[in-house]
């Protein structure tokens, strides 16, 4: 008797993006090729729980974003967490996305290795694998270290084989590595501090956006947490 239909999943990838850069869209766009994603949605996050807010405004790094995947296919920009009050919690993202796709949708929430480091201090942490699949990426410039408790809950379900990740909604996580692209979002923001070219890092149309006002903005940001 033949099983269920599988859907593909979806990836949700959120960030500061101050600036987006290309580093992020290669991320995006090699993980919805390698897992087979349906698409992935680029989530801006409005105030960010664990740092202080960019120096950039909030809707300019919407437009950044906006800019950067709308001529991408399977990248879509999704604004719940900058039209959302209060802090930008993932997991009230994923559990709202889980609430409009249902029950049988699999979802993958892509993080990288700095995210992941960090993950044990989210809120709700223990809880997102009853929404989403978790996908640890490797980044050239952030090795791997997660907290003990994140291995313990993790223990048992890693899976190797991106097929898996349709086969259930939610609870496994996979390890991925894509080509390495030293792009960060710090070194952007001190190259135009520097009054230097940032052509090659950012997508054209960014680049071709920024104002004035958004280089001293950016300029002044030095948190690498907002790579």
């Amino acid at each position: 008797m033949p099983g269920p239909e599988l859907k593909a999943p979806i990836g949700i990838f959120g960030g500061t993006f101050a600036p987006i850069h290309n580093g992020h869209l290669r991320l995006a766009i090699e993980l919805r090729e390698q897992l087979g994603l349906e698409r992935v949605l680029v989530l801006p996050a409005g105030s960010p729980p664990h740092r202080a807010a960019p120096s950039v405004p909030t809707a300019r790094r919407v437009e950044w974003t906006r800019l950067a995947v709308c001529s991408e296919p399977g990248l879509e920009i999704d604004t719940r967490e900058t039209a959302r009050g209060g802090p930008s919690y993932s997991y009230d993202s994923v559990a709202a996305l889980r609430r409009e796709l249902g029950a049988d949708r699999p979802l993958c929430l892509l993080l990288g290795d700095d995210a992941a480091n960090q993950f044990h201090t989210w809120h709700r942490w223990r809880e997102m694998l009853d929404l989403a699949h978790l996908i640890f990426v490797e980044r050239p410039y952030e090795p791997p270290s997660p907290s003990p408790d994140l291995v313990a809950l993790l223990r048992g379900r890693r899976v190797s084989d991106a097929k898996a990740l349709a086969q259930a909604a939610h609870g496994c996580w996979m390890a991925c590595s894509i080509p390495p692209l030293a792009i960060s979002s710090t070194r952007i923001r001190r190259l135009l501090a520097a009054g230097r070219s940032i052509r090659g890092l950012v997508p054209d149309a960014v680049a071709d956006s920024l104002s004035v006002a958004d280089i001293d903005a950016l300029s002044r940001d030095e948190d690498p947490a907002y790579d």
